[in-house]
């Protein structure tokens, strides 16, 4: 891969340079998801990444995490090279993904015993991360003892046990009713101000972009491009009902229209030809 490096801040949590991704390259079932992505994210910034669906967002979390190699481009956070996974970047997906057979605090210490941490130091840990999402007390039950709501808390858990520096969250709330969408909206903001890392997060509603971001990162349809990068101002907590709210709401559905109706369109091409 060559690329030459162009001049970026070490302090900076996440830098992307040139970031392109095609996926099975070199076979007849090749597609690029993401294209000339530049983007910068500050230290303790909440980002949050919205466009159609299959435009890349999760494909630049991935690559972020460096559980997936660019095509084009490189990733540095805090003046690393992204190569690797590395436990200062975590990653949440959208399914918890916790072990049924171990308790919440076997679940929230699994990386530190990967780590060879003593069981000592992963019970200590994991009460100081789970006493941070507010279920201290639910240490020693098993994940199918809790509410979706308290699982994805869990996950979360887990993630700062390792005490990350950016936190990639793939659409974590999309499987939670509305109600408990909200109260995690609220939880997680106070998780990111009491860990000082930067959040990445993914999702497909707008509501809940104005709800948490510091800036909206507004993607293009595949393969993915930063079409516009929109700050919000709003004070938190946010009045979601304000008319400042429904002016962004407004302002990032517009940005949107146009690359879901091209993203649409390409669908149904695909399956015309399948």
């Amino acid at each position: 891969m060559s690329f030459e490096a162009p001049h970026f801040s070490s302090r900076d949590a996440v830098v992307c340079r040139g970031i392109g991704k095609t996926w099975a390259a070199g076979t007849k079932r090749a597609h690029e998801a993401l294209r000339d992505v530049d983007l910068d994210i500050a230290p303790g910034e909440f980002v949050v990444f919205l466009g159609p669906s299959g435009c890349g967002k999760s494909t630049l979390l991935y690559l972020i995490a460096g559980l997936e190699e660019a095509t084009e481009g490189l990733v540095w956070s805090f003046g690393d090279l992204v190569e690797t996974p590395s436990p200062q970047r975590s990653l949440i997906f959208q399914e918890t993904s916790l072990f049924p057979w171990l308790t919440v605090w076997q679940n929230v210490s699994f990386g530190l015993a990967i780590r060879g941490a003593s069981q000592q130091e992963r019970r200590a840990v994991a009460a100081e991360a789970l006493q941070r999402v507010g279920l201290k007390a639910a240490m020693d039950k098993r994940p199918d003892e809790l509410s979706g709501g308290m699982r994805q808390r869990v996950a979360v858990a887990r993630a700062l046990a390792m005490r990350p520096k950016v936190l990639l969250m793939d659409e974590p709330f999309a499987a939670l009713d509305v109600q408990t969408r909200a109260r995690m909206q609220d939880f997680l903001l106070d998780v990111w101000r009491d860990s000082g890392a930067s959040v990445l997060f993914v999702t497909h509603h707008i509501d809940e972009a104005v709800a948490l971001a510091g800036r909206v990162v507004v993607f293009t349809s595949r393969p993915g491009r930063i079409k516009t990068i929109v700050p919000i101002t709003l004070p938190r907590p946010r009045n979601l009902f304000s008319r400042e709210a429904e002016a962004l709401r407004i302002q990032l559905t517009e940005l949107l229209r146009d690359e879901v109706d091209r993203a649409f369109a390409e669908q149904e091409a695909m399956g015309a030809t399948a």
